[in-house]
């Protein structure tokens, strides 16, 4: 016969659980209620909070033992067990224990908003003091490497946090503490709560082609995210996004989404879709300059020669030289390039440059004409 069972009611089993039934329970308890999970619910901190804080006691063998003999307030107040018979409260007024005037139940006796607080030292000599909630659950975590590999409708805690070995994975960079309302830290009783590491951002490459580039275009991406529903449960689901391509984006171009990727210790992953440029069978882009090589074998080069040139806007332009045309040279035809990104009603350069091909041998007959006509 336990003294009371507000402890175990917290992680809804009964007081002759085992410890494999208390680790379990605490594990879909705090994977419900863990504070990144549950953004928009103020509520879920509280009760992530007296989860963990029941599974701190519950879990140890000798806290447990005196907690199902003399209660809670006992154990807080770090009193030794008594004689049998007697009553561990007796030498306190109205049968609390000594030195319990300044501990606060949040609202009432217990029962109430379960939030304990010592303001006094003279409990006995080893009062307990529960551990920041973060910290019993990456505890918990290394104990149980992550996860149980048990039941199939069990979540797995380390897909939780994106782990390897079941530690949460902290986030290189910045870090950002929670916003509580009025300031105040759910998790005070043990002092501040650590940073929560910034949330991961996932890079995904966005090949498109130049006229894709030139003209803008909207492409739809669908990619697969991993979240927890409201029992803990792992879930994938399918999701389209229509990417918006403005006309002249170059390569190297971020499109960034927040919250759409798979979720972890510090939220939702935020998505990036980096441009990249396929190579065109045509054109080499230069910032917003496009560039057109024409070859030429020598005597076109040296006589003359004529072509028939598409633009990326599919106009033709008919360009004709009478020669000599030296190697290396070009002409640049401008507003015929890439559009300019932030000045949509302007193009960049249409660079054509020409590349003389000569000859890898020559008779004697050959070059004696040439020495005779050059």
């Amino acid at each position: 016969m336990v003294k009371e069972t507000k402890l175990y009611d917290q992680l809804n089993i009964k007081p002759d659980a085992t410890q494999d039934e208390i680790k379990k329970a605490y594990r879909k308890a705090a994977l419900k209620w863990h504070p990144d999970k549950n953004k928009d619910n103020p509520a879920a901190s509280e009760k992530f909070k007296e989860c963990s804080q029941a599974y701190e006691i519950l879990s140890d063998p000798e806290k447990r033992k005196t907690y199902d003999q003399f209660g809670l307030e006992f154990l807080l107040r770090g009193g030794a067990a008594p004689p049998p018979g007697e009553n561990p409260f007796a030498g306190a007024q109205g049968g609390m224990p000594g030195g319990f005037q300044g501990f606060d139940f949040g609202g009432g006796m217990p029962g109430g908003a379960r939030t304990y607080h010592f303001t006094t030292g003279g409990g006995g000599p080893n009062p307990f003091n529960f551990s920041n909630p973060e910290n019993i659950f990456a505890e918990f975590m290394r104990s149980s490497g992550g996860g149980f590999g048990g039941d199939d409708d069990e979540p797995d805690i380390s897909s939780f946090f994106g782990t390897r070995g079941g530690m949460p994975r902290s986030s290189g960079g910045r870090t950002r503490m929670r916003n509580f309302p009025g300031g105040a830290d759910p998790f005070s009783s043990s002092g501040p709560r650590e940073p929560t590491p910034d949330v991961t951002t996932v890079e995904r490459a966005l090949p498109l082609s130049l006229e894709e580039l030139y003209s803008g275009v909207t492409k739809k991406m669908k990619i697969k995210r991993k979240s927890f529903d409201e029992t803990g449960k792992r879930t994938t689901t399918d999701q389209v996004l229509e990417v918006p391509i403005k006309a002249g984006l170059k390569k190297g171009s971020k499109i960034k989404y927040k919250g759409v990727g798979d979720q972890e210790e510090g939220g939702k992953q935020d998505l990036h879709f980096i441009v990249e440029e396929k190579p065109h069978p045509l054109y080499v882009r230069d910032g917003d300059d496009l560039i057109h090589t024409i070859d030429l074998d020598l005597k076109e080069a040296l006589t003359g020669w004529k072509r028939t040139i598409t633009t990326i806007d599919g106009k033709q332009l008919n360009i004709e030289k009478g020669g000599p045309t030296g190697p290396g040279t070009s002409d640049t035809y401008p507003g015929l390039g890439m559009p300019v990104s932030k000045k949509p009603n302007e193009r960049g350069n249409f660079i054509i440059k020409y590349n003389v091909k000569f000859p890898t041998s020559l008779t004697a007959a050959q070059k004696q004409k040439l020495k005779e006509i050059l």
